[in-house]
């Protein structure tokens, strides 16, 4: 008899699984406390690297049910869900994603589906790009300055390099122009002063 697992995360710490674990009981499954893996962890990190989820693979055996809500729970990246979800089917262990009608994504209508699903993301993510693209080199065009902020003017920084050419600390220096070592650390390196004391 197949066992029934269920994988709930969520991203921040004022996120909760409960809501997650109630969706999937409702949809009929009947899961055993021990065999809910909840976490919390960012979407980004790939599911091999979560620490609750690299304990349930360790679990799964043959013939387990793996139940998610969505997609998204598995990863936020459309390769490392597919990645994930073709793993667990070598392990023989079947996925199923209320979002998508309950499919069993190891399916051959689950993998067209994850096929889809993968093309439709990566499209997404080009067309993004894209866009980035375009709206930077438009900045650019109308002499938008990009980036981050310069922590100093121009007075400052050259009262800086002043100060650091006729040896004062970097502390000191940072005092006087109002900001931090680390900034003077890089306008000296920068800017090659080097110091006579």
């Amino acid at each position: 008899m197949s066992r029934v697992f269920c994988y709930c995360r969520v991203s921040t710490a004022e996120q909760t699984t409960e809501n997650q674990i109630h969706e999937i009981r409702s949809a009929g499954f009947n899961i055993e406390p021990r065999r809910i893996v909840a976490e919390q962890v960012s979407g980004s990190v790939t599911a091999r690297q979560r620490v609750g989820f690299s304990k349930l693979l360790d679990r799964l055996e043959t013939g387990d049910v793996l139940v998610v809500t969505k997609l998204d729970r598995l990863g936020r990246n459309a390769m490392d869900v597919r990645a994930t979800v073709e793993e667990l089917a070598t392990l023989g262990v079947r996925v199923h994603c209320l979002a998508l009608g309950g499919a069993d994504l190891t399916s051959p209508a689950g993998k067209m589906t994850m096929t889809v699903l993968s093309a439709v993301a990566e499209f997404e993510r080009d067309l993004l790009l894209e866009r980035t693209a375009a709206g930077l080199a438009r900045a650019r065009e109308t002499g938008k300055a990009l980036g981050r902020p310069k922590a100093l003017s121009d007075k400052q920084e050259s009262l800086a390099l002043a100060r650091l050419a006729e040896g004062h600390s970097v502390s000191a220096v940072a005092r006087e122009v109002s900001t931090s070592r680390q900034t003077i650390m890089r306008l000296r390196t920068r800017g090659y002063v080097v110091s006579v004391s």
